[in-house]
């Protein structure tokens, strides 16, 4: 039996969300990391010294390894900040900010 049957649970819809200008399907309740995950992205951001890829290493926000700019706003930490539909999620490259 599906186990969303026996707890009742009506989750919301599925939604979209863009990552560097592309569509992609995002679950109510997951992180901006995990909507990533989920579409086989595992890096998002370079560091700002080499341009290392980065992504999620900790995944409780406290390595701040996932750092995303989302809809304009640099810095977010992904594996905290819940994917909401339509949300501008965009690759952050060294601190966020126009050099």
């Amino acid at each position: 039996m599906n186990p969303l049957r026996l707890v009742r649970a009506r989750p919301d819809a599925p939604f979209t969300v863009t990552f560097d200008g592309r569509e992609i399907p995002a679950l109510p309740g997951r992180t901006v990391a995990a909507v990533l995950w989920a579409a086989g992205i595992t890096s998002w951001r370079t560091t700002r010294t080499s341009g290392s890829p980065r992504g999620v290493f900790c995944g409780i926000g406290v390595c701040h390894d996932c750092l995303v700019t989302v809809d304009g706003r640099p810095n977010q930490r992904a594996c905290l900040v819940p994917a909401v539909p339509g949300a501008d999620i965009r690759t952050q490259e060294g601190t966020g900010h126009d050099a």
